[in-house]
């Protein structure tokens, strides 16, 4: 199993985003994770395509996902595609046409994701496993950073795995909230292969030892 580490950019010193950015994949970080919330679909305000257009301008070439907590999602969908997203990763709830945004994502040559809130279910997934490019399990209520896990994800996650296994797909199968040095091994052990991980990340004085001590953890 390969496993991904990505830093959310919510947690970061937003003064010197790209010096942030920047240290977290030098530190060995995978990709680099940026949180859009509208305070509509969710209780929060952070940062539209300009930003994500500025960390391409400032020299970040590593893949960058977007994930969009807003409704509707389309329009920015194609805004953040042109900003330089990698990525896009939307909340099937937010949108009317679930199957049309996916395909939109794709018109753009970017990968498509969707956002599975923690009382959501996995049904919404089944007619359009085979065109997702990742799965993003919310391990904690969208909104905020710095809040706790879920236990209670653990089943989901599990659940998602074993489908996973019986279709035969290759889907990332990512875990945001909550993710920390302590409990990323077991969220492995149930299935997931990519981590969002935001204040544990960047409250830290050393991103490096941050990222070891991650992949440590991961390989015991």
């Amino acid at each position: 199993m390969t496993y991904h580490i990505s830093p959310s950019l919510l947690a970061a010193n937003w003064c010197r985003l790209g010096e942030d950015a920047t240290a977290a994949l030098d530190a060995g970080a995978d990709s680099l994770h940026l949180d859009v919330m509208d305070n509509h679909y969710v209780p929060n305000l952070t940062v539209g395509p300009m930003i994500c257009s500025a960390l391409r301008q400032y020299g970040i070439n590593k893949p960058l996902s977007v994930h969009l907590m807003v409704q509707p999602v389309d329009n920015l969908i194609s805004a953040f595609a042109l900003a330089g997203a990698s990525e896009i990763i939307f909340h099937p709830e937010a949108s009317a046409h679930v199957d049309r945004s996916l395909a939109l994502i794709k018109s753009h040559n970017c990968q498509a994701g969707l956002a599975i809130n923690p009382a959501s279910t996995l049904d919404c997934l089944t007619y359009v496993l085979d065109k997702l490019d990742s799965v993003l399990i919310m391990t904690v209520n969208p909104g905020f950073g710095g809040q706790d896990f879920i236990p209670a994800m653990l089943t989901k996650i599990s659940h998602l795995a074993a489908l996973r296994h019986k279709h035969q797909l290759q889907f990332k199968l990512a875990v945001d909230g909550g993710i920390k040095i302590n409990n990323i091994k077991q969220i492995a052990a149930a299935g997931a292969d990519t981590f969002i991980i935001g204040s544990e990340f960047f409250a830290a004085d050393n991103y490096a030892t941050v990222i070891a001590k991650l992949r440590h953890e991961l390989s015991r």
